[in-house]
């Protein structure tokens, strides 16, 4: 009887084995949105980030992400009625984004 090699079972079993599914909500991590100094209310909300892995920072997907906020939520009032749409320019602690820029006026 002759020795032969059986390539099909070295590397990992059968072939065409499946590869573990990995939950993409599992490596993101909640961030917080603040608005400009110059609202009343600062706090506007959260947003999902991909955590720092390897050579991607988080902070660099978090950069030029686009809120579109009310005045009205901003300022207490519920008689404004404008939208601002404020672009993120600051990362501060991986936690706090800061949307420092006003993109447009009147909505």
């Amino acid at each position: 009887m002759a020795v032969g090699k059986n390539k099909g079972l070295t590397k990992g079993g059968k072939k065409g084995a499946k590869k573990k599914v990995v939950d993409p909500f599992s490596k993101k991590g909640w961030c917080d949105v603040k608005a400009p100094a110059m609202f009343n209310i600062r706090n506007i909300g959260k947003t999902l980030v991909t955590r720092t892995q390897g050579t991607k920072i988080a902070s660099d997907g978090l950069k030029g992400r686009v809120f579109e906020v009310s005045l009205a939520d901003l300022q207490n009032d519920e008689v404004a009625f404008r939208k601002f749409k404020l672009i993120t320019e600051d990362v501060q602690d991986n936690r706090r984004l800061f949307a420092s820029s006003v993109l447009c006026w009147f909505y």
